[in-house]
Formats: structure tokens, C-alpha cells, sequence
């Protein structure tokens, strides 16, 4: 019989994993509830057509789709079959897929429960989403976004929030240097217009966003073939070696956005964001102002947000997100301005476990094994493990009445540092043997003894 696998692109969590992974999701929940954030969940899957059409045409490549249960060829129309139109017959065998990603969910979400919230709406959603990419280091088709949304206030404050948000948890982490890359559509949209590409804004940000996997000629070719205009390529130029200060970056977009309104105000709401930043002040992270930024997402029309990992840690981005102004729009309901941030969870990790910046606490398991002799032996076990636990202490019992060679091996492995003996002799004094594991040391105690000493270590 063939070695069972799982699909490429999802992973096992070994138990040290998951705590380490508890970890970071700690964090994050913290100062989402720190911050007047409040938790919701969505479903996994979603109806297609909740999902289809609002990531550009990218995205919706790479969303997973659920075939429709039973005979899920039975509504299929023979002609598409038959000529194997698959982006025509996906829609008539699949009436639903996997989550994208957490902020359409959430807008759906807005939308069918409108009536019952209160605005503005701050949430926080920690869940997995899958995408159908192609899987390498650090990205994955299963994992897990731990996303920040306000809903209901254009509040340029929200973002100067989010921006302290991304910096009070990278804080809490360890985390330092991580650079929080700010942009605006505004100020994209302005350039294309002032180069003469308005009509071609999605194809012009999808390709300059690329910039830092393809590069200034690779990101060319690919405006060439959207049918950009050459000229209007050159007037892009300045864009691809923008240096400076934040400061000196706004004073260059004022010049170049001087014939465009909506870049104009794109600059003042970067202007006003960073100008508070700054004067807030950021424990760990870095701001950068960065005008290739885009994020390929159709939806967002206001700030824009990437995080980069320190300097020297070969990893794409660990979080992002950005202002949409009509996101719930798409279901509906009109004017409902919204902000949020993302952090990538298993980028995180691999950040955190690459600079080891993961505290050994985090990993501790059972602090001591009680040998099991037999059954009169377990019970009096069991009654000191119940009174351990409730004094904070980790403790258990071997299940069977094996060999204490094999017992104690099973500890070794394990890495628990005690191991309790309880015998006859033991039960008749009300006492304990205690032996470190670690050096070796074994002695009779007290139950107050040996608190004292698991926990001194």
C-alpha cells in the first residue's frame, strides 16, 4: 500500500509547531483586542459568485473552486464539454469555493448583517484562506491570514492606528526592522493620467507592482504588451530609482501630480498619515514610502500597505492591506468607506524561527511524568497530578504499568525534565521520589518540595 501524503502546498503541524504558531497568533489577538478590534468567523467556502471578480483577473485564477455535490456533470452544457471550454463550464459544475482571502468575506458579512452592527465596525478574523498558486518558501495554498478592518469611517486617524498596530505587535514579537511600505491608488491613478495611461490603470499598477520579482526591464516588457505606450513608459522612469526621504518623496509627487486632482489628494492623505506616524513615533518598525507599491487588488482606492521582513530574511511580504471605498458596494450597500491591515502568519514564523526569536518558553511541554506502578500507585498519582495541574503545573501520568526503563525513555524523548516515583513506601509516608532527568539527581520530598522544584526550573 502506497505512503499516504497531503496535497503540495499544505503542511503538518508538529506540536512544537502549533505552539510556536499559538504564539504569534497571541500576539496578533492581543493587540487586535488591545486596539478595539472584535472577533468573527466566516465560512471556509463561499458561493462563487461572492468571491469571482473581485481580485482581477489574477486572483480569480487562482481561487479554489468546489465541485457541486452529486452528479455535478448533469447541468453541464454538452456543447462546452465537448470543446472543452473550461472557464465556461466551471460556472455550471461549481456553484461555490474556498475563501481568497478575509476582507471580501468580511464585506458579505457587513452587508447581510448590517442591521445588527454597529458603526464604525472593528473587527478582527483569524482563519485559513487557500489560493491555487504555486507552491515555494514561504508560500503556501493553505495558510493562514490574521486580518484588521474598520468599516463605516473615512478617518484618515484608522490608518496612523494601523500603521501603531502593525508596530505594537512586531514589538511584542521581537520583531525589529520590518519596514511598513505605505502607497495611495490616488497617487497611482494621478500618474497614469499625467503619462497619458488612464485607461490602462490596472495594467499599468499590476506590472509596476512587480517591479522588486522582475525588475525595471521586466516590469517595461510587461506595460509593452499590455499596450502602453512607449513614451508613456518613459515618462515612468523617475519612478523606478525614487529615493529620499518621505518628506523629500511627497515634495516630488506634489511636482510630478501637479496636473492631476486625484493625485494631489492622493499625496495629502499619504502626507497626513505619515506627518502623524511620525510624530507618534514607532517602536520597532520602519515607514517607507514606496511608489511602486500597488498590490494588485482591485478593490483598494485610498493608502495601501506592505510589509517588508528585516533586512537580510529571503522572504516575500508579512502583511499588508489598504483603504477601499466601496467594497461592500459590490453586495449592495453604497458609501460604506473601509480600512484594514494582514498579517501573514506563516511568514511570520518562518521570520521569527529564522532570527530565533522564539522564546524557549514557548515550547514547554510537560514539566513531570509520574511512573506508573500499577493501579494503587496511579490513584495516588492522579490525586498529586490534579492538584498539580490546578496550581499551574503540567503534569501527567504514564498510562500503563510498563517497564520503568521504557517509562522513563518515553520522558527522555519528550524532553520532560522530572520524572516522580511513587511506590509503596512513598504512599505509606505521604511522600515523593523526585528525579531531575536533566542531572540525574533523585531524592525523597514533600509535596511541598516538589512544587518548589519543578517550578524552580
Amino acid at each position: 500500500m502506497a505512503k499516504p501524503g497531503i496535497p503540495r502546498g499544505t503542511r503538518d503541524f508538529s506540536p512544537t509547531e502549533v505552539a510556536k504558531r499559538q504564539y504569534v497568533i497571541g500576539a496578533i489577538k492581543h493587540h487586535f483586542e488591545s486596539f478595539g478590534f472584535q472577533p468573527i468567523e466566516t465560512p471556509s467556502f463561499e458561493n462563487s459568485d461572492t468571491l469571482m471578480g473581485k481580485y482581477g483577473e489574477e486572483g480569480d485564477r487562482l481561487i479554489f473552486k468546489i465541485l457541486n455535490s452529486g452528479d455535478y456533470l448533469s447541468k453541464a452544457n454538452d456543447e462546452l464539454l465537448s470543446n472543452k471550454d473550461s472557464l465556461r463550464l466551471t460556472a455550471q459544475i461549481s456553484e461555490k469555493a474556498l475563501r481568497y482571502d478575509l476582507t471580501v468575506p468580511f464585506a458579505r458579512y457587513v452587508v447581510q448583517h448590517q442591521n445588527d452592527i454597529t458603526f464604525p465596525f472593528k473587527r478582527y478574523q483569524i482563519q485559513p484562506v487557500w489560493r491555487a498558486d504555486n507552491p515555494q518558501k514561504g508560500r503556501f495554498r493553505e495558510f493562514y491570514q490574521c486580518d484588521a478592518d474598520v468599516v463605516g469611517s473615512t478617518s484618515l486617524w484608522q490608518e496612523v492606528e494601523l500603521v501603531q498596530l502593525y508596530d505594537k505587535v512586531f514589538s511584542t514579537l521581537g520583531l525589529e526592522g520590518a519596514t511598513i511600505k505605505i502607497n495611495n491608488r490616488k497617487v497611482l491613478s494621478g500618474i497614469a493620467e499625467v503619462i497619458g495611461a488612464k485607461d490602462k490603470l490596472i495594467d499599468f499598477t499590476v506590472a509596476l507592482d512587480k517591479l522588486d520579482k522582475i525588475g525595471e526591464d521586466g516590469v517595461k516588457r510587461e506595460m509593452e504588451a499590455k499596450g502602453i505606450r512607449p513614451e508613456a513608459i518613459e515618462k515612468v522612469q523617475p519612478l523606478f530609482n525614487f529615493t529620499g526621504t518621505i518628506a523629500e518623496k511627497l515634495d516630488k509627487l506634489d511636482e510630478l501630480l501637479t496636473s492631476s486632482e486625484e493625485g494631489k489628494k492622493g499625496v495629502e492623505e499619504l502626507r497626513f498619515i505619515c506627518e502623524n506616524v511620525a510624530e507618534l513615533g514607532l517602536s520597532q518598525s520602519l515607514l517607507d514610502l514606496d511608489v511602486t507599491l500597488a498590490r494588485g487588488l482591485n478593490y483598494y482606492t485610498g493608502a495601501i500597505f506592505e510589509v517588508a521582513a528585516p533586512a537580510g530574511v529571503a522572504l516575500g511580504s508579512i502583511g499588508g492591506g489598504g483603504r477601499y471605498d466601496d467594497l461592500t458596494g459590490i453586495f449592495g450597500l453604497k458609501n460604506m468607506s473601509g480600512v484594514g491591515i494582514s498579517f501573514g502568519l506563516d511568514r511570520i514564523y518562518l521570520v521569527l524561527e529564522e532570527l530565533g526569536l522564539f522564546p524557549d518558553t514557548v515550547t514547554d511541554g510537560i514539566k513531570v511524568l509520574f511512573i506508573n506502578f500499577g493501579n494503587k500507585e496511579a490513584l495516588y498519582a492522579l490525586k498529586t497530578i490534579k492538584k498539580l495541574r490546578e496550581a499551574g503545573i503540567k503534569a501527567e501520568l504514564y498510562p500503563d504499568a510498563a517497564k520503568i526503563g521504557k517509562q522513563f525513555q518515553h520522558a527522555d524523548k519528550r524532553a520532560i525534565p522530572f520524572a516522580v516515583l511513587t511506590g509503596d513506601e512513598e504512599i505509606a509516608n505521604n511522600k515523593f521520589t523526585l528525579k531531575n532527568l536533566l542531572s540525574g539527581n533523585q531524592e525523597s520530598v514533600s509535596y511541598n518540595d516538589l512544587i518548589e522544584q519543578i517550578t524552580a526550573l
